[in-house]
């Protein structure tokens, strides 16, 4: 798993991919253009969340989230965005963990029925 950092990589995956929505967070994901290479994650929170350490804050725990328990669930040639939200700062980590896995899941059956539809 890489990181993304550069804005264009996160307009491009919220430009020409799918999210979803849950009350800590939305996951943005869309294929890369190199096929094979390991997925890339970018997080953000926006400033309407409050001051820079629960934005800090809310994106550490996203981080860590995704690092144990995504793993294996981030397929290769995808790129992720995580945009936090306010109920990220203080829901459940394993319950924070538990969901990310489901919405990234949801997302790849979401993506393959589009595919194959075309």
């Amino acid at each position: 798993m890489q990181r993304m950092k550069k804005r264009r990589e996160f307009l491009s995956t919220a430009a020409s991919g799918h999210k979803w929505v849950r009350p800590a967070f939305v996951v943005q994901c869309a294929a890369n253009d190199g096929c094979g290479q390991p997925p890339q994650v970018g997080f953000t929170a926006t400033k309407k969340l409050g001051g820079a350490v629960l934005r800090n804050r809310i994106k550490r725990r996203l981080r860590e989230a995704v690092r144990k328990f995504l793993p294996e669930k981030l397929q290769p040639g995808y790129n992720y965005v995580v945009i936090g939200r306010p109920d990220a700062a203080h829901l459940d980590f394993s319950t924070l963990g538990a969901e990310l896995a489901e919405a990234v899941e949801k997302l790849h059956r979401v993506m393959a029925q589009r595919n194959s539809h075309k």
